[in-house]
């Protein structure tokens, strides 16, 4: 995985001294923007609709043509379904609905369903059971009560870059709109029973893992590389896999990855977000070829953005940091795919992108299961809807 890169004049970062440095390797060879996606679905007892321990049970029941689609997480009562890299957009939203439509089939055959929201309304995380896998095991292990909370789901969308630091400069690049496209993803309201006032739950119960949130600004492939290498020698990590920031390079797959979403209900507002991330690498891209400078804003201020965005969503304000000021967060929306509107033209994707109107005019899904509570005053009739809703 590394080769050497002998000493790195200037390094900064507390590089042990007498230690070769080391350059990670990578498959960003392209080719660029192809697309890929990954969501984190609840397994659910039908009748009951709590969350059921029977990851294994439908692993085994898959057919063999999605079997290496459908993998295993942390919990046994969640499953990930992800594309193979598509070639755009379109074929990837296309394949995502498959995939989803298969899942759900298989998993009334096996007397199961499926839903899919950022949080389970009112699963308790004392009753959850770790999926037996090894490195599931060494995280409890290691990370004990912050890893036995992690009953959360969100959407992964990755998107091939050419080159290196063409991949790290898009990285840092998407790294200031997170605060925003997890507030037009937030879906998570409740939490064990509780209405808890955010609009997104899942990023305060996900903020106790390390190394997650907004990453660092790391300005060239080099300076990532390093700073991998030094974790993997101290023995924090592993590899680089146990980044979980909110946009990470993906080195093996050639991809830059970005995690902040919570997961959606509707298969269609997950491929108009993912058209977001793909327009913004695009236009990324080429500000990177054009010799742009990438300013790199405070993490503290790109955080404080975040806790803004996870606590009232598309309905509060978010710093610009261009203007100086705080902006309500549908105006930087409304903005945002204006900019982006040439790009998707060129992509092929508009469509999808447009979809994202739907989010900021009709409420995204935290805004939709608080409705649906408001309404009934029902959690379980709540999660029969999230069900119902799931269908592609």
């Amino acid at each position: 995985m590394y080769r050497s890169f002998g000493r790195w004049p200037g390094l900064s970062i507390g590089w042990p001294q007498g230690y070769p440095a080391a350059v990670l390797e990578h498959n960003f060879t392209g080719p660029a923007f192809t697309v890929g996606i990954e969501e984190e679905l609840m397994l659910l007892d039908p009748q009951t609709l709590n969350l059921v321990q029977a990851i294994e049970c439908l692993l085994e029941a898959l057919p063999d043509q999605v079997s290496g689609q459908v993998k295993p997480e942390l919990m046994q009562a969640v499953l990930e379904i992800a594309t193979t890299p598509c070639d755009n957009l379109r074929a990837a939203g296309e394949q995502l609905t498959g995939l989803r439509e298969q899942v759900i089939g298989c998993a009334e055959k096996q007397g199961l369903a499926i839903g899919a929201a950022a949080t389970h309304p009112f699963a308790l995380c004392k009753e959850q059971a770790i999926t037996d896998r090894p490195r599931y095991h060494g995280l409890i292990e290691d990370l004990g009560y912050i890893a036995s909370r992690e009953i959360i789901f969100g959407t992964h969308v990755h998107v091939a870059i050419e080159g290196p630091d063409r991949a790290i400069y898009v990285a840092d690049g998407i790294r200031r709109y997170l605060p925003l496209l997890l507030a037009l993803s937030a879906n998570s309201p409740f939490w064990e029973g509780e209405r808890t006032g955010m609009m997104s739950t899942r990023v305060p119960v996900f903020r106790g893992f390390p190394r997650q949130g907004i990453p660092p600004h790391y300005g060239t492939w080099e300076i990532y590389s390093h700073r991998v290498e030094l974790m993997m020698r101290a023995g924090a990590i592993e590899d680089y896999s146990y980044l979980w920031w909110d946009v990470r390079p993906h080195p093996r797959l050639g991809t830059v990855e970005t995690r902040v979403f919570d997961q959606q209900t509707r298969v269609e507002h997950t491929a108009s977000l993912a058209s977001l991330v793909v327009c913004l690498a695009h236009g990324l891209c080429a500000a990177f070829d054009a010799g742009e400078s990438m300013v790199e804003y405070p993490t503290e201020l790109v955080d404080d953005n975040k806790i803004r965005a996870a606590l009232r969503g598309i309905d509060g304000v978010l710093i610009d940091f261009r203007a100086g000021k705080q902006v309500p967060a549908r105006e930087l929306a409304h903005r945002l795919l204006e900019q982006l509107a040439p790009n998707a033209e060129e992509l092929g994707c508009s469509a999808e992108l447009e979809g994202v109107e739907d989010l900021l005019a009709n409420g995204t899904g935290a805004h939709r299961q608080l409705a649906a509570y408001e309404r009934d005053g029902d959690l379980r009739s709540l999660v029969a809807e999230i069900v119902e809703r799931s269908r592609p």
